[in-house]
């Protein structure tokens, strides 16, 4: 089974409850979140793996350490993963940047592809699903479904806010998959809303309704 690591760090929990307040504006929201995805990434790159290198210092020359050529990739799910994206560019620039947009389809309830575009060489590299919210876990599921029929053998879920019912559902069906999340909720509302949660992450972002 995969683990789930609670990502407790006193400044992320703190710019959470800044985000969760509901007076909390677009602009603060957005930075805030880009702010907590470059810490929670710290913690994802936490055993890349490195290896030793020679170099020469203005003083002398000595063995360090570099990561050892890992490729990585980020890819968000659309449109609130947009939000994550640029927090964990500035740990890793050269990491390459997918997209995934997913849809529920109406009448099945079931979630339905409509944009994809990876790396090329997406077999090759390691790559960060990102979305601030894990409710009923059923786009997480979904795109890291899709990712993988393209051929993709590593993959890490990285979200803001979760619940029980959203963990529990991703492990199941990919147990492969280790989550990284900055809370975990009660519960799930009538209405599929994370409570007490921080209401419509892609319409906080980008000051839609």
């Amino acid at each position: 089974m995969s683990k789930v690591v609670v990502v407790d760090h006193p400044l992320v929990q703190h710019k959470l409850t800044l985000m969760r307040d509901k007076d909390c504006g677009n602009k603060d929201f957005r930075e805030l979140l880009e702010e907590i995805s470059m810490l929670m990434a710290y913690e994802v790159t936490r055993n890349l793996p490195l290896e030793e290198v020679e170099i020469e210092t203005p003083v002398a020359k000595c063995k360090s350490k570099i990561i050892a050529g890992k490729k990585l990739g980020i890819v968000p799910i659309l449109r609130a993963g947009l939000g994550m994206v640029d927090g964990v560019m500035n740990l890793v620039p050269t990491a390459k940047v997918g997209h995934i947009g997913l849809y529920r389809d109406p009448e099945t309830h079931m979630p339905v592809e409509y944009y994809c575009k990876l790396p090329y060489d997406v077999d090759e590299r390691d790559l960060i699903v990102v979305d601030p919210m894990l409710a009923t876990g059923g786009s997480a599921i979904a795109a890291i479904d899709f990712i993988k029929k393209r051929g993709c053998k590593s993959v890490t879920l990285m979200c803001l806010v979760g619940c029980p019912e959203g963990v529990k559902a991703v492990q199941e069906a990919h147990p492969d998959v280790d989550l990284y999340i900055a809370a975990i909720d009660d519960h799930l509302n009538e209405h599929k809303y994370i409570v007490p949660g921080l209401g419509d992450a892609g319409d906080r972002l980008f000051g839609t309704k």
